[in-house]
């Protein structure tokens, strides 16, 4: 699929074009804008990832809107767009394994597969086959030269940081992958889009997961799986306290909807696939003081022993210690112990410098202790 269309597009005259991903929304419009302010090998492309009548009316991106505004938003600044079809690959890279995940008691993201796996391996393939001199994404992130190499860092925009879902780009990638929105707001962004009249000005930022339109991902898993029917919910002495109709329903640290009650609220503590149970808790038993990760990514020549990490998108940097461990496996112990980690999320490592938070890498969090 990529061999074919790096053969149509190659038949255009743009020699090493950069790529810009335009997804549709501002921020990826206003990076092609930023990015032809500055160059006029500059080519735009939209990835179809699944069908879009599925998600009509929805807060996606790459919907069937979206491929019509980017289209729309090439036309503007006068750049060649194409739309690429990449269904098999997201199915096969994104939405398989989000199934595949939460079936086996993880909770996935989605979203960091996408980046990882469809916009910085393909895509960025396809790019590099078409002789392309850069990859340009609306990301919210920095790029800085340090010491004779790039870092990547949370952008001026803490509220828009995007860090935590790149933390799997290859470090050898880096000379190759460009991000023009990370010393801006949200704000000025929008500012730019409007004056260069970027007709998405004041477009919605996507919200939900691009493949489930309605947010509602346990129907979809229900729909795109084998039930695997009831199973116990036990507490941590194996006492039988309730049912659930699924493992996929539930995520490690979860309070509201676990079907059972006592004096003491109870929270997901651990998710048993092997015999189809769901074990709670109180929160004191919840925490953690130490993860293992797989699949590890480093940004850095050197990884530090003392770092901040990140458990999930919306948490918040806990002092941590990182160890490496044979092949891309870590451990990372909490300086304080830490609740409702979930396997099957990442943890993302940090470092604090002159140039601000730095973002060094990370991994996939299979146990904690």
């Amino acid at each position: 699929m990529i061999k074919s269309n790096v053969h149509k597009i190659s038949k255009t005259k743009i020699e090493n074009p950069i790529v810009v991903a335009m997804s549709g929304g501002v921020d990826s419009s206003v990076a092609a804008a930023l990015m032809k302010e500055k160059a006029s090998n500059v080519m735009g492309v939209t990835l179809k990832l699944y069908d879009e009548k599925k998600v009509k009316n929805s807060k996606t991106c790459c919907a069937g809107v979206d491929i019509l505004d980017a289209k729309k938003i090439a036309n503007t600044i006068s750049i060649p767009h194409y739309v690429l079809d990449f269904q098999d690959i997201f199915k096969k890279s994104v939405i398989d394994p989000f199934i595949n995940d939460y079936k086996e008691g993880k909770t996935p993201i989605p979203c960091i597969n996408c980046n990882e796996k469809v916009k910085f391996y393909d895509l960025l393939e396809f790019t590099k086959k078409l002789n392309g001199s850069a990859l340009v994404t609306g990301h919210y992130i920095k790029k800085v030269r340090v010491d004779d190499e790039w870092a990547l860092y949370v952008p001026e925009d803490k509220d828009r940081d995007q860090s935590y879902f790149l933390f799997s780009i290859k470090k050898v990638d880096l000379d190759f992958v460009e991000f023009p929105l990370g010393d801006f707001s949200k704000s000025q962004i929008r500012d730019f889009a409007k004056k260069m009249n970027l007709h998405v000005f004041d477009k919605a930022d996507s919200q939900d997961i691009c493949f489930i339109p309605d947010g509602d991902y346990k129907s979809f898993i229900k729909r795109n799986s084998i039930d695997e029917g009831k199973g116990e919910v036990v507490d941590i002495n194996n006492n039988i306290i309730g049912q659930h109709d699924g493992v996929y329903n539930f995520t490690i640290g979860q309070r509201r909807g676990i079907g059972v009650s006592q004096s003491n609220p109870l929270y997901v503590k651990k998710i048993d696939k092997e015999l189809n149970r769901v074990v709670v808790a109180s929160k004191d038993f919840i925490k953690s003081k130490s993860i293992k990760l797989n699949n590890t990514n480093y940004l850095v020549s050197n990884m530090p022993s003392s770092i901040k990490v990140r458990i999930r998108s919306t948490g918040k940097l806990v002092d941590a210690k990182h160890l490496g461990l044979k092949g891309d496996k870590c451990q990372i112990n909490f300086n304080n112990p830490v609740a409702a980690v979930s396997p099957g999320q990442a943890c993302v490592f940090y470092s604090e410098d002159i140039n601000g938070l730095r973002l060094l890498g990370g991994g996939w969090i299979s146990s904690s202790d």
